[in-house]
């Protein structure tokens, strides 16, 4: 099994920053990908941001374009999302998710973490 904890969400007002964590442990991991995705109130997930495991290429959903950073840490089997200006649309829970092929198809989920934007 691989486990995903995320850590870092919280409550914070527009324009203010967070740092979230995603932490991947378990059985040996052969990942492609790592990536986010986001699901707010009534609305259906939402992909976020992806880095690919080998080189460390980046894509990021336009609405957090210029706003959010995605890295990793090989080492740590971690990636992290960097999210600054935030608004209060970013509010939402975010998972973290590993895909073992290409940059589509994720098979382990996060159990999510919180982000509260306030205007």
């Amino acid at each position: 099994q691989v486990q995903l904890v995320e850590s870092g969400g919280g409550s914070v007002q527009a324009g203010g920053s967070l740092r979230l964590t995603c932490a991947a442990s378990g059985r040996p991991l052969s990942m492609t990908a790592m990536a986010w995705f986001r699901q707010a109130p009534g609305k259906e997930r939402e992909f976020v941001s992806h880095i690919r495991w080998s080189g460390g290429a980046t894509y990021y959903a336009d609405t957090v374009k210029g706003r959010f950073t995605i890295s990793r840490n090989i080492a740590k089997n971690t990636v992290y999302l960097q999210m600054n200006s935030l608004k209060p649309e970013d509010t939402a829970v975010y998972y973290c998710a590993v895909a073992r092929t290409g940059v589509s198809d994720y098979s382990y989920w996060g159990q999510g973490t919180q982000v509260t934007v306030s205007s």
